[in-house]
């Protein structure tokens, strides 16, 4: 399959310029995406981009990944309806920082390749760059006219848009122009709300040095519901493990409607035409068992974090999901029970709860685990009821020794519901 033909298949396309496909199957090209460093962290919403230019490498393109420094003390106008805060120089660098450790994670900065990865940041030629001189040299050849006529600012005409916002597409402009310049990087991709910036870029290039610059866009990943992808009910799904656990990217990907999985499949990771077809035949012969979902997953969470990452949240889903024993909770340390346990209802109690003998049916309804004592004893007798993953009778006492860690005791309600038991 040839690039180009992959991009599409992958759902990597949205805009393009009429001779990108061209260019891109000719020798390595140095292709460029800017990352926005308003976080210490990158989130699944710039992973799409990040196996965009991974995916350029393996064809033998060389990657470079901007990170805006200096962009970023402006911030993009582009998909929001209200001007950013301003960050700090100190928060910016750190924020760049971080973000450079986590882009040399996924591609490939070997000096003993011709396709070597760089990563640069905007701030080192913007930062020398007097005001008058940059109007002169670079604002002069883009009309008000043109820059009012981009979607992104039209969108914010109404509500306001500040001059700093307004700037910004000339800032972007510039970082093509100089990266065309010295390293000849003749395409720039990104977000398909990036097509306006971009394009300024290509406009700039060619009405100063008579250049031709190519760009793609990728469409903005949603859900099949039309909601925004790479969110959670806490918020985003952020790369950083210190962010979100590799339990919880974990169970993001699990989670995945089957309405989503065939197109996040191709976006987030390299497995073939041929094998993700296959996948897709056996999950849905046996949809239940989640098996793309699974796949994803596991690919995903090993990308991002690590094989053994992936293996302690595949134990970590067995606790509450699997078959599982009170020993198995002992390989996670509080902190990590805790992210587990996020949602799940508890009842806080005094140390001395079970300092004496108490039996199930009296514990049960006691702390509204069920209704009443007649529904608990049902629960038991049905065999439906589990401590600490151990099945129980109606004459089960509970006792000290039923605390794990000291700290708490997990009830089973059936197969899907729990209930913590908590020392205050």
């Amino acid at each position: 399959m040839k690039l180009f033909d992959e991009l599409n298949w992958r759902g990597f396309v949205q805009n393009y310029t009429p001779d990108v496909n061209f260019l891109i199957e000719q020798n390595s090209q140095s292709v460029y995406i800017g990352f926005d460093p308003t976080s210490d962290s990158l989130h699944v919403g710039n992973l799409m981009q990040i196996m965009l230019l991974s995916l350029f490498q393996k064809y033998g393109h060389r990657p470079i990944a901007l990170v805006g420094g200096a962009t970023g003390m402006i911030g993009d106008p582009s998909g929001k309806s209200k001007e950013r805060n301003l960050l700090d120089m100190d928060t910016l660098f750190h924020n760049q920082k971080c973000i450079q450790n986590q882009l040399e994670k996924f591609l490939d900065f070997s000096p003993n390749i011709p396709n070597s990865a760089l990563i640069l940041n905007n701030y080192d030629w913007f930062k020398d760059f007097n005001f008058l001189d940059f109007l002169r040299t670079i604002g002069k050849h883009i009309s008000i006219n043109y820059m009012i006529a981009k979607e992104s600012v039209q969108n914010r005409i109404e509500t306001g848009i500040s001059f700093t916002e307004f700037s910004y597409q000339l800032l972007q402009a510039y970082d093509f122009l100089y990266l065309y310049q010295n390293y000849n990087c003749k395409i720039q991709m990104g977000g398909a709300d990036q097509w306006g910036n971009i394009t300024t870029g290509i406009e700039l290039i060619r009405r100063i040095i008579n250049g031709q610059a190519e760009a793609i866009t990728a469409p903005l990943l949603t859900k099949a519901d039309g909601t925004k992808f790479g969110k959670s009910e806490s918020g985003n799904i952020w790369l950083d493990p210190k962010k979100t656990s590799p339990y919880k990217f974990y169970q993001f990907w699990i989670n995945i409607s089957d309405n989503d999985v065939e197109k996040l499949l191709k976006v987030f990771t390299f497995l073939s035409k041929e094998e993700i077809e296959n996948i897709l035949i056996k999950h849905f012969n046996e949809p239940h068992l989640r098996y793309a979902q699974k796949r994803l997953a596991e690919y995903v969470t090993t990308l991002v974090h690590s094989k053994e990452d992936l293996e302690k949240a595949i134990e970590a889903t067995q606790l509450l999901f699997g078959e599982s024993s009170k020993d198995n909770f002992l390989k996670f340390d509080w902190h990590e029970l805790q992210e587990i346990f996020e949602g799940v209802p508890y009842s806080q109690v005094n140390n001395e709860y079970f300092y004496q003998p108490k039996d199930a049916v009296t514990i049960l309804s006691e702390l509204q685990i069920y209704p009443s004592k007649s529904e608990a004893k049902k629960a038991l007798q049905a065999g439906a009821v589990k401590v600490n993953k151990m099945k129980i009778s109606v004459d089960y006492q509970f006792l000290e020794n039923d605390w794990i860690m000291n700290k708490f005791v997990l009830i089973q309600k059936g197969k899907k519901n729990y209930h913590l038991i908590i020392k205050s």
